[in-house]
């Protein structure tokens, strides 16, 4: 199975890219959400490990990003709680997939998290700064604070850039992003 794994930017358009691949598609974002919604042994993790920030199940984003915005060093608690269950998430989603010719791995922080692996297919989602920032403040629930936050565990763009295969320039146009996942797609498979 070839796993093709998207990296870029905060809203660099992975998650639209993604979509056009027509692959069975890991979303790590959809992950977490999944797990605040559902588990409560990571709510428990969370409770145990910021009491005064969480108060009720499922966890609710108002409480996420009190809690981020208090402390920086409470970014790292809640990753160290949730990172290890989207982990397990996405070996799951590999299992049930080992049959399909190839999967792809939509995953903001695939590189930081050192999920790489010899024969991955890294794509660069790249989209200029100032139109990534202008389709993240139309998000619900967006902060400036908070985005900077997570904009901090990052990899610098040039970083990703060097350590990706190919290069997909995001537009926000289906047309010319399908045509480049077409010519990748001839490609690799």
């Amino acid at each position: 199975m070839i796993r093709i794994a998207l990296v870029g930017s905060i809203g660099s358009g992975k998650t639209f890219i993604s979509k056009l691949f027509r692959l069975p598609t890991f979303n790590a974002d959809e992950s977490v959400a999944k797990i605040y919604q559902k588990n409560k042994k990571i709510y428990s993790n969370l409770k145990k490990k910021l009491p005064n920030c969480f108060s009720i199940f499922p966890v609710q984003k108002k409480e996420l990003i009190k809690a981020i915005l208090k402390n920086k060093s409470n970014i790292k608690k809640i990753s160290s709680i949730i990172h290890p269950a989207v982990k397990k998430d996405l070996k799951n989603f590999l299992k049930k997939n080992k049959g399909k010719k190839a999967v792809v791995l939509d995953i903001p922080l695939y590189l930081e998290n050192k999920l790489k692996q010899k024969k991955d297919i890294i794509i660069f989602i790249y989209s200029p700064n100032k139109e990534a920032l202008k389709r993240i403040k139309k998000r619900k629930n967006f902060n400036k604070k908070i985005f900077q936050k997570l904009k901090g565990l990052q990899l610098p763009q040039s970083v990703k850039k060097r350590n990706s295969h190919y290069i997909i320039k995001n537009n926000f146009k289906k047309n010319s992003a399908r045509k480049s996942v077409k010519n990748i797609l001839k490609e690799i498979l």
